[in-house]
């Protein structure tokens, strides 16, 4: 008899622990650094994978090898280089990113253009040190630079220059493909619940515990002194970027310069916009996105959202909350 009460008490306790067992977290992390900024990456698994580290640092430095200006052999150092009439094959990963960057080009008239990359240099928010460039540079600049410029074969295989002095930088979209590269790889791993951030982009799938609770993300408040978030969301199936200016700038005789240059003028924007969080399913788009409504403005940013049916977040210069139509019921 006390054998049996002994074997009902240890299937108790066994089924109490497969029970606590079951609601228990079990999280792999893993963190680097990629695309000069870092990455972190929580999945919540059992799995105990010890190459998945060494997969996803290989599909990031692919990117970097592709996407990266401060690369000289790149595949966009070289297209850089490339002389106007020239027809370029392109990679799998940079026809994927400059189709997308072709479509956000000119659903925005120009405000998200990637062929600003003399511009950004000649602003200091490159390679170079920061120097205020003179008018003539500014408006010689702005003729080699328009991303109309660039002509694309109709699948996107090939793509030739208009004008040799072009070129790219795809800085305001290549981390939010790296987001959704990574979060494909672990698609294909068959993992289900992650959340993957790099720069502050950010792709959630899944849950964070196995009871069916969503990751939370926090926005930062749009001041360069502060850590602190100005908004904490659940998140759950969707990626989500943030731009602004009030982080990439810098001060020079006097005034203060943001990293968002103007397609139109060639001067860093002056806009009401601190900060623009895009919700989409591609962290790739909400990534160009939140770069160009940055570069609108708050009340043409919104009507764009607006237009094209965006889950949008905006804080204006006196950290006042604007939220698209769209996003209302993430509240």
């Amino acid at each position: 008899m006390r054998f049996f009460q002994y074997i009902s008490i240890l299937l108790i306790v066994v089924l109490v622990g497969i029970f606590i067992y079951s609601y228990s977290p079990h999280y792999k992390i893993i963190k680097g650094e990629i695309f000069g900024t870092y990455y972190n990456i929580k999945i919540r698994t059992d799995n105990k994978n010890s190459n998945l580290k060494a997969e996803i640092e290989q599909k990031l430095q692919e990117i970097n090898n592709s996407q990266s200006v401060f690369e000289t052999q790149s595949e966009i150092s070289e297209l850089n280089r490339a002389k106007a009439g020239k027809k370029i094959a392109l990679s799998p990963i940079m026809r994927h990113v400059l189709k997308a960057a072709d479509l956000v080009y000119y659903q925005t008239n120009g405000a998200f253009d990637p062929s600003l990359g003399r511009l950004i240099e000649l602003w200091g928010f490159g390679a170079s040190e920061p120097l205020a460039p003179s008018t003539k540079q500014i408006k010689t600049a702005l003729q080699s630079s328009g991303f109309n410029k660039l002509k694309f074969s109709q699948d996107y295989q090939y793509v030739a220059k208009t004008n040799s002095s072009l070129l790219l930088n795809l800085s305001a979209i290549a981390k939010g493909y790296g987001v959704d590269a990574v979060a494909q790889l672990l698609d294909e791993e068959g993992y289900h619940d992650y959340i993957v951030e790099i720069g502050g982009e950010i792709k959630t799938k899944g849950y964070r515990t196995s009871s069916g609770e969503p990751w939370t993300i926090g926005i930062n408040k749009p001041s360069p002194a502060s850590g602190e978030n100005i908004l904490v969301l659940s998140l759950s199936n969707m990626a989500v970027a943030t731009s602004g200016n009030y982080r990439n700038f810098y001060n020079l005789n006097g005034k203060t310069y943001g990293h968002t240059i103007s397609s139109q003028t060639g001067y860093p924007v002056e806009t009401d916009v601190l900060s623009a969080s895009v919700f989409h399913d591609s962290c790739m788009m909400a990534d160009a996105y939140a770069t160009a409504i940055v570069a609108m403005g708050v009340e043409k940013g919104l009507k764009f959202a607006e237009r094209h049916k965006l889950k949008v977040i905006i804080y204006d210069l006196n950290y006042q909350q604007h939220i698209s139509a769209a996003a209302a019921d993430m509240f």
